[in-house]
């Protein structure tokens, strides 16, 4: 609806347990949702956060129209969130769906005759409202990118530091061959600068449109949308998309992408500090309220817990791109909780992965007594390859899985077994089958593929670059 009229007044019934409730027992303050709470992301996507972007939208209209100097200087020193009461226009919004109308109303009235004139004019509240979510995602991109760029900065100098530590790679859950710790934390960083730069990379775009998209109550034509985005700081949209809500379920997908890629390392940290494994800690891991000695890997598990949710947001958000007609009914006012919601997961648990990157223990000895756990079994792959010019690589494998199996069942080491049979002994030698069998010298190209995966760095993407250069001429403006 064309929002200068404020709508029908609240419902006539009672807010059933008001009197029950003082406002500050519904607040949520985060007690079930400890990952995003005190982030940067969280206090940028707050209700506070959020109504002074819906007041930024409409102030930045008023600019887009050409409003005279004396009318936008009112309307922007009226348009405070500080001045509104969040939790009143909530309750008021149920009548019209939408927490626009109220504010509309409240702002129209806050101003003198002149200026009221000018509120919310030529808009339709999906225009604000969208146009306020692209905002609050804009101001908290920033703060989630530079956790982000701290875990992968952590990262790069934790696979630097270990590109040649052996450790056992384990694939089905079993001991598979040796790799090193080095490229297991250079791939967690290739993953997180995947999800680091497509969400760098979104277009989060300005929304203007009325009614129907048609731009016709705002009496102005195409460059409206220019004019507007270029007052919020937003990308220019091609068209009004009330309807084509590309921009909003790219933002939910790029948030998933992120939990799922801190997710993976949350999932390998997780595994490797069990007690029985025990190749990396948690810097300061948690306690637990029941037993004393326990420091759980606390970081990665609120990791773990947001990797899982945030698909389902994604999810919700992907669903709203069937929107029927002009503006449909449901679908965009699905999104504005579940897009913070988003936001405020993956900003939580980047900053949980710059924290635990900052401070992982690598256990190097752990890694090494692991590697000697088969008995040589790890590298049986080796000898196949060292065995195959004299038997054929047919024949070589069908001594090795013998010997493998003959090893484990008797609990013997693999060069006992091997050194024993006679092909072997002929092919290879007993010295150069014990100089086979060590795990750390068959990691790879492990240390090189470390190396290639550290000589990437994180995109400056046409999106900050435009972004800069509208800061730059706002200032210079």
């Amino acid at each position: 609806m064309n929002s200068r009229d404020p709508g029908p007044g609240p419902g006539p019934g009672p807010d059933h347990g008001a009197a029950t409730y003082a406002s500050d027992d519904a607040a949520d303050v985060g007690l079930l949702s400890p990952g995003p709470a005190r982030s940067p992301v969280e206090a940028a996507t707050g209700d506070r956060a959020f109504l002074q972007a819906l007041l930024d939208a409409e102030v930045a209209l008023v600019h887009a129209l050409g409003a005279p100097g004396d009318v936008r200087g009112e309307i922007a020193a009226a348009a405070r969130a500080d001045r509104f009461d969040p939790r009143a226009l909530a309750g008021r919004a149920r009548a019209a769906g939408n927490p626009v109308v109220p504010l509309v109303a409240d702002l129209t009235a806050a101003v003198g005759a002149e200026a009221a004139d000018w509120v919310h004019r030529g808009a339709t509240s999906q225009d604000i409202m969208d146009t306020a979510l692209m905002l609050v995602a804009r101001r908290a991109r920033p703060l989630l990118l530079a956790d982000l760029d701290a875990a992968g900065a952590a990262l790069a100098r934790l696979a630097a530091a270990h590109r040649s530590t052996p450790m056992p790679g384990r694939t089905l859950t079993q001991h598979a061959v040796p790799t090193t710790f080095g490229l297991k934390a250079a791939g967690w960083r290739h993953l997180l600068l995947d999800a680091r730069d497509r969400l760098a990379s979104l277009s989060l775009p300005a929304q203007a449109g009325g009614a129907a998209g048609t731009l016709a109550a705002s009496g102005g034509g195409p460059e409206l949308l220019a004019a507007y985005a270029a007052r919020t700081g937003l990308d220019e949209p091609l068209l009004p998309w009330h309807v084509l809500r590309t921009p909003v379920a790219e933002l939910g997908t790029a948030l998933a992408l992120a939990g799922g890629a801190l997710g993976k390392l949350a999932a390998d940290v997780l595994v490797l500090s069990r007690t029985e494994i025990g190749e990396v800690t948690e810097g300061s891991g948690g306690g637990s309220s029941a037993m004393p000695h326990k420091a759980n890997p606390v970081r990665a598990t609120l990791i773990a817990a947001a990797s899982r949710r945030l698909p389902q947001h994604a999810a919700v958000l992907l669903s709203s791109l069937a929107a029927e007609d002009e503006r449909p009914a449901g679908a965009w006012h699905a999104e504005w909780q579940t897009v913070r919601e988003a936001l405020r997961l993956a900003g939580g648990a980047a900053r949980d992965a710059a924290e635990l990157t900052a401070g992982l223990c690598v256990h190097e000895h752990v890694m090494r007594a692991h590697l000697g756990l088969t008995d040589g079994l790890i590298v049986s792959e080796r000898l196949v390859t060292a065995l195959s010019p004299a038997l054929g690589r047919a024949e070589a494998r069908r001594v090795l899985t013998g010997a493998a199996r003959d090893a484990a069942a008797g609990g013997l080491p693999l060069a006992d077994v091997l050194t024993r049979l006679p092909v072997v002994r002929d092919a290879l030698g007993p010295e150069r089958v014990r100089d086979l069998l060590d795990p750390a010298a068959y990691v790879g190209a492990a240390p090189g593929l470390t190396d290639r995966a550290l000589e990437r760095a994180a995109r400056t993407t046409r999106t900050a670059r435009t972004a800069r250069a509208r800061a730059r001429a706002r200032e210079e403006g």
